[in-house]
């Protein structure tokens, strides 16, 4: 079980950007991304990027707006949104994959506390 803090939510105006960040000690083994969950729907995967950065995943509502990346050495996944919509408006996870050296998010081994993110028309 590994301890995500997540950081950089807010509220902002449509057509705007955040970036998001998760970091936690021993994160660099494993596979990571973000899941977001707004009010009253399930939640869902948002981007997901492999051990080594190879591999990288995303929703189709938020490809060519959102980037997913990380920094090994540093144990931090960053989500860059660009363009945001008030469609993007839930609470986004941070989540790391439950086997070591993974690429892909399909199993969850640890969650972050969420952070909320809210886009203004």
């Amino acid at each position: 079980q590994l301890q995500l803090v997540e950081s950089g939510g807010g509220l902002v105006q449509s057509g705007k950007s955040l970036r998001l960040s998760c970091t936690a000690s021993g994160l660099h083994v494993y596979a990571a991304g973000w899941f977001r969950q707004a009010p009253g729907k399930e939640r869902e995967e948002v981007a997901c990027i492999s051990q080594g950065a190879g591999t990288r995943t995303y929703a189709d509502s938020v490809k060519d707006r959102f980037t997913i990346s990380r920094d090994n050495v540093k144990e931090i996944i960053y989500l860059q949104m660009n363009n945001l919509e008030p469609e993007d408006t839930a609470v986004y996870y941070c989540a790391s994959a439950s086997g070591l050296f993974g690429d892909s998010c399909n199993s969850v081994g640890s969650w972050g506390q969420g952070t909320q993110v809210a886009v203004a028309p």
